[in-house]
């Protein structure tokens, strides 16, 4: 967002309160300052006026910071011209009144949403100032008494060296006010442009990992629509040969029906699977028949990569179904690649375990495992791990492990049919 465009939001209900309590206890402060100056007799510009009216002088001056940042140009307007006034009037509290101006111009640089007539304002004020100043030393000079400086041992004439101080002086006031009032709004708008592309890159990683999902989501449908599709076809083969060899051959024909009775149950539970998925346009990848008879491959190309890599697979291998197996490959070769890109790992090791009722595949590597404290789940890759086992009513572990490195583990649900004693 351009500086120009950006206006500051006003301030809180608890700035409000604040701003309130500062305007109070300042203007207590510069009454107590009053009186310990006058009890002092110091009174740097001569005979003052009445007490009512010196402390009439000190309120007008700091009571309008208690709405300082509700309207930054007229409080700096009114303290301006009445610090003016009051220095008119000879009233000898300086110093807080002096804090008050320097605080109504900074506020004036820090919160005013109209930049513009922000600058000018302050430029007005600094330029009015400076302005008194030339026409109070102008006033004052013809009286002061020629050994006013008894002490003066520079190079310059002591008048002149007066003049220059009070002028550098309130340059510095004046500066340092003006600047440090302009950092602050930049400040708050840098603020608030760091916290727009903070929500936006929000945003876009929300996005992102929806579109990873139904990315994945669409490429799982499309695997499981060919798996339905094949099984629906060998239906119809063995339906047909059913048909041909049923008087003459009715053992056959039982056979024959019991494989398309199989076939028909594991086509309704893949089809079941495929229409719990979302599905949308726009994936072009399309099945390549790998499975867990192909993770020989995947080590091997982990081993091929400089890694030690193993397989091991335990317990009795029954016959999966092909969108099972092929979401057990997919979850491996997700696992070996990020070990590869992001784990700086020098060995992984892959573990098949076949139990009574599930499937457990068991991925280790020995890296750096995940940064300290960053959250679990939201890589691209175990997006598609979680979808591919939430197709199959399965379970995902994914962690660091205490020893180091990495851990991800799978278990997938066998139907009865496919359940082996171990």
């Amino acid at each position: 967002m351009e500086a120009a465009a950006w206006r500051r939001p006003g301030p809180t209900a608890k700035q409000r309160r604040n701003d309130v309590l500062v305007g109070v206890a300042v203007a207590a402060l510069a009454q107590l300052n009053l009186m310990l100056a006058t009890s002092a007799g110091l009174l740097p510009l001569g005979d003052p006026p009445s007490r009512p009216e010196q402390i009439a002088w000190t309120l007008v001056i700091t009571l309008p910071l208690a709405v300082r940042r509700r309207w930054p140009a007229a409080v700096a307007i009114v303290i301006s011209v009445a610090f003016i006034a009051a220095q008119i009037r000879r009233s000898p509290e300086q110093q807080v009144t002096q804090g008050a101006l320097s605080a109504a111009i900074y506020t004036l640089g820090a919160w005013s949403r109209d930049r513009l007539r922000a600058r000018w304002v302050r430029i007005a004020i600094i330029v009015a100032m400076f302005a008194w100043l030339g026409i109070a030393v102008g006033l004052s000079v013809p009286d002061v008494p020629a050994d006013a400086f008894p002490d003066a041992a520079g190079p310059l004439e002591p008048l002149l060296a007066a003049v220059a101080s009070g002028v550098l002086l309130n340059a510095l006031f004046f500066g340092f006010a003006y600047f440090f009032g302009e950092t602050a709004w930049t400040s708050a708008r840098r603020r608030h442009q760091v916290e727009v592309q903070g929500q936006e890159l929000r945003r876009l990683a929300a996005e992102a990992g929806e579109r990873a999902v139904m990315g994945e989501r669409v490429r799982i449908a499309r695997e499981l629509h060919d798996v339905v599709a094949h099984h629906v076809s060998v239906m119809g083969v063995q339906a047909s040969a059913t048909r041909r060899v049923m008087d003459r051959d009715p053992a056959k024909a039982r056979t024959a029906l019991a494989a398309v009775e199989q076939s028909a149950r594991t086509a309704v539970d893949e089809l079941r699977r495929m229409l719990n998925l979302l599905r949308s346009t726009g994936a072009d990848e399309r099945p390549d028949g790998s499975g867990v008879d192909r993770l020989d491959d995947l080590v091997g190309n982990a081993r091929d990569a400089g890694l030690t890599a193993t397989l091991g697979v335990y317990g009795d291998p029954v016959p999966l179904p092909d969108s099972l197996s092929q979401a057990a490959y997919r979850i491996v070769q997700e696992a070996v690649t990020n070990t590869l890109k992001h784990a700086n790992a020098s060995a992984i090791d892959v573990r098949v375990r076949y139990h009574a009722a599930e499937l457990e595949i068991d991925v280790t590597d020995d890296g750096r495992g995940a940064p300290p404290g960053a959250p679990a789940g939201l890589g691209l890759g175990l997006i598609g791990m979680r979808e591919r086992v939430a197709a199959h009513d399965g379970t995902l572990e994914t962690h660091s492990r205490s020893s180091g490195g990495y851990r991800v583990r799978v278990r997938f649900p066998l139907a009865e049919s496919q359940a082996v004693a171990v």
